[in-house]
């Protein structure tokens, strides 16, 4: 028996050792996790450790965000000594130099037309922030009706009532009726019969923009404040934008005076092989949202792109009055700027926001040698991004990929994520070539064993 393999006969004993109850945790079915708990004690690099000291390769760089591997030096030290420095001040009414230097650091990064960030602590508070700044923005200018938002179908934003509302993922909706009015869907992009083992955009589905205008015309442009998508919806499974697709919903919200928001929570930092996803798709939307990589996931962070001319607006009233009532007690938390400020240099340093694109052909070709396994319907890759969709058993969905999870964690020692019946990997980008192929090697030993 191999020493994952001990350590899956371990887990449950860690019930016997540690009080697993009291927490709450999120978005993870707690019986079956207690059941059989994956425990991760420590990490560096490109690997997690269980408590028995096991090591698991990270193929998803935690949850989609850690970019630069783990517990890297650089960002360790700056995290210790700001603590020990600033342990906090507040962004109300006061500031501190980090913030300001984080923040012109993240726009010389973004370059034209951006020139202003607001910050947060996270994707689902980014996301908020940024339609609170859309239905203001259009107030500021007189069209205060401009209060509609059109999302997406199968769109992940966040848990807030904004985010949720906005996305169009089921599950993560149907427990919560109240939702934002004056919200609609546009129909997502996978399309299994037309566009399966597409190798980065698929070629088919360009016209899935033109239900935007149909959904204008049904509510008359003049409602409408917002249009948020991602640029690829990473938790929905790594769907990758047909070509053309988003210079058209670009060109439409221009047409109508919309505003057009990106959610690059996933696709910022490097992930794509450019700093941002509409840098690498050259669609520049108005505002956009990031976190997770902004830090590294060393911290809780998030973060609002503005384009020229949306803070502007906003700084035409009294010069004592506040412009814009929102904000959070940690926005620019010093300890989160910190470990930003020291994560950028990492990335500058060691050309992290462009190695996805030296690695991106590998990487497909490695995911795409597991086309023919049993079970495999589709797989999907765009930068270090991509995604095995596998079948469903009849009346069981979501539990092969399940099963997949946690037979790579336990059996090959490796983490991947499932949503669905779709094993999802985001690996970091201090990832090599061999590191590339044993994930793969990994995963193929895993499905081989599923029925």
């Amino acid at each position: 028996m191999n020493d994952i393999a001990r350590a899956g006969s371990l887990a449950p004993e860690l019930n016997t050792h540690q009080d697993l109850e009291a927490f709450w945790m999120p978005f993870t079915a707690n019986r079956q996790f207690k059941d059989r708990p994956r425990m991760l004690a420590r990490a560096e690099g490109m690997h997690y450790y269980t408590p028995e000291g096991h090591q698991i390769l990270d193929g998803t760089a935690g949850l989609w965000c850690v970019n630069a591997g783990h517990c890297r030096k650089p960002i360790v030290d700056a995290i210790s000594q700001a603590a020990a420095t600033l342990d906090y001040a507040p962004s109300f009414n006061m500031g501190h130099p980090m913030a300001f230097d984080l923040a012109s650091r993240l726009v010389e990064l973004a370059g034209d037309p951006f020139n202003h960030v607001f910050f947060c602590n996270s994707g689902s508070e980014a996301v908020d922030s940024a339609l609170k700044i859309a239905l203001s923005y259009h107030r500021l200018r007189g069209e205060g009706q401009r209060t509609r938002f059109i999302g997406r179908e199968r769109g992940y934003h966040g848990v807030g009532f904004g985010g949720i509302s906005v996305g169009g993922i089921p599950g993560n909706r149907k427990m919560f009726s109240a939702m934002l009015p004056g919200v609609d869907h546009m129909p997502h992009t996978w399309n299994l019969k037309e566009a399966a083992f597409s190798r980065g955009q698929p070629s088919w589905g360009e016209h899935l923009a033109d239900e935007l205008e149909r959904i204008i015309t049904l509510h008359d442009a003049s409602t409408i404040a917002a249009v948020i998508v991602e640029p690829v919806a990473g938790s929905a499974g790594v769907l990758v934008p047909p070509k053309g697709y988003l210079e058209k919903l670009r060109a439409i919200t221009e047409k109508h005076g919309i505003l057009l928001i990106f959610d690059e929570v996933i696709t910022g930092f490097g992930r794509l092989g450019k700093p941002f996803g509409w840098q690498y798709f050259g669609v520049a939307p108005d505002l956009y949202t990031v976190a997770k990589g902004v830090n590294s996931g060393a911290a809780p962070m998030g973060a609002v792109f503005a384009r020229k001319g949306i803070y502007e607006t906003f700084m035409q009233g009294p010069q004592a009055a506040i412009e814009f009532a929102h904000g959070y007690t940690y926005s620019a938390h010093p300890i989160s700027c910190a470990a930003a400020l020291a994560t950028l240099d990492v990335y500058r340093d060691e050309g992290l926001l462009t190695r996805a694109a030296e690695l991106a052909q590998h990487w497909e070709d490695a995911l795409h040698s597991l086309k023919g396994v049993r079970n495999v319907i589709d797989i999907r890759n765009i930068g270090l991004m991509g995604a095995v969709e596998l079948a469903s058993r009849d009346g069981a969905p979501g539990m092969r990929a399940y099963e997949a999870h946690c037979k790579a964690f336990f059996d090959e020692g490796l983490l991947v994520r499932y949503t669905g019946d779709i094993i999802a990997m985001s690996p970091p980008l201090i990832i090599s070539t061999n590191q590339i192929d044993e994930i793969v090697a990994r995963l193929r030993r895993v499905l081989e064993k599923i029925d």
